[in-house]
């Protein structure tokens, strides 16, 4: 019966609404407080997103209005956020949801552009083997399609004194690698439209030139700006273009590159390893700040070995899963489905309350024994029986 309600309600109102009423009533909550009292949010989600792809109760969308190939295996995707999303500074990150036979799945992207009056955000997206939302955004997303978005997060980006161009002349290094240059491309971007007075460097490593993205964009940038430098390195390219280097990360070749690091600000992102081998080889730069895109190498206070038993309190289920993975890696395995973003540590979408048992942090080898109410699953493992309330 008030499911009936609620459809004939939203239909009632879906037709007396028209975009010249939407447009004119711009009061934060006007249509929630007239409708709260006929409709749930998820029927009105459903019925309006059937009117206007991306109308939503407060949960924030994103329309696919355009696509760019911007690598071999790479995709631009320029968003169109509906109202709910609340914006972000250049160097972070979102969750984006795309449905993927019948069901929602997010994953954590960095957003490539810079904040535009038109309100639309970017995304560059490079195919993971395997990967369901990347798979599904590279080969099979279209424009029109709708996206969830998830609120900004990141702290790599511009301190606030340096955007504002108060720091002089002090100098900037960038480090990326294979997909770590989407966050740097959005801060050098902003670099250059704001014109900051601080010169910057980037480096940036790829296994083949068809890799590369933004190589034009970056190069052309470097002849507009004198204060700004790009390095291309290849690692598995056998022959190199003007302006190419080879080999990997090392002191050597920081040193000889970037000759003044004990004076820079350095940023570096990419896979765990490079960022590690960043964090040692840049160690006398000024300042350094670091994010991984791939899953920390385990460390372990004990060996990881044998099986334990984990209780879901709220679902009332009970599973035997390795000690030698994340737990959000290992229930999935057997099915489950928690919520989940970056597969890092950093966004906290897969923060879960443990009331019991031990774990610990893969990322620092940390133990942590009974309650915590905000245990992070992508990079938590079980070192004992323990219950979740999942």
């Amino acid at each position: 019966m008030h499911k009936c309600i609620d459809i004939c309600a939203v239909a009632v109102i879906l037709r007396s609404m028209t975009t010249a009423t939407l447009a004119a009533s711009r009061r934060p909550g006007l249509w929630r407080r007239l409708l709260q009292p006929l409709v749930s949010p998820e029927v009105f989600d459903f019925w309006a997103g059937l009117v206007r792809p991306g109308w939503s109760w407060d949960r924030p969308l994103g329309r696919i209005v355009a696509r760019q190939e911007a690598a071999h295996e790479a995709v631009t995707l320029l968003i169109q956020p509906n109202r709910h999303w609340q914006g972000f500074a250049p160097g972070q990150h979102l969750n984006v949801g795309v449905q993927v036979d019948g069901r929602w799945v997010q994953r954590s992207y960095s957003l490539s552009g810079i904040p535009r009056r038109d309100g639309r955000i970017a995304i560059t997206v490079r195919r993971v083997a395997g990967g369901v939302v990347s798979e599904h955004l590279t080969r099979h997303a279209r424009v029109g399609d709708i996206l969830s978005l998830g609120p900004a997060f990141g702290e790599m980006t511009w301190p606030a004194q340096t955007a504002a161009g108060q720091v002089g002349q002090a100098s900037w290094l960038f480090l990326a690698a294979g997909s770590g240059i989407t966050p740097l491309m959005s801060l050098v971007r902003a670099w250059s439209q704001a014109d900051m007075p601080m010169g910057l460097t980037l480096v940036y490593w790829a296994r083949t030139r068809a890799e590369l993205c933004f190589a034009d964009e970056l190069r052309d940038l470097a002849m507009r700006h004198g204060r700004f430098k790009v390095h291309f390195v290849l690692t598995r390219e056998p022959q190199r273009r003007d302006g190419e280097l080879q080999g990997r990360l090392s002191e050597a070749r920081l040193a000889s590159l970037v000759p003044d690091l004990a004076e820079r600000q350095v940023y570096a992102c990419g896979p765990a390893g490079f960022v590690d081998t960043a964090r040692r080889v840049a160690g006398s730069a000024r300042a350094f700040r670091a994010e991984a895109f791939t899953p920390p190498a385990l460390t372990a206070a004990d060996p990881l070995t044998g099986t334990v038993v984990v209780h879901l309190a709220l679902s009332q289920r009970t599973l035997e899963i390795p000690a030698d993975q994340s737990l959000l890696t290992a229930l999935e395995a057997q099915g489950l489905r928690p919520a989940s973003g970056c597969r890092m540590g950093v966004c906290r979408t897969c923060v879960c309350p443990k009331p019991e048992g031990s774990t610990q942090d893969m990322t620092t080898g940390e133990l942590h024994h009974g309650h915590d109410s905000a245990l992070r699953l992508c990079v938590s493992r079980p070192t004992s029986n323990l219950t979740l309330n999942l």
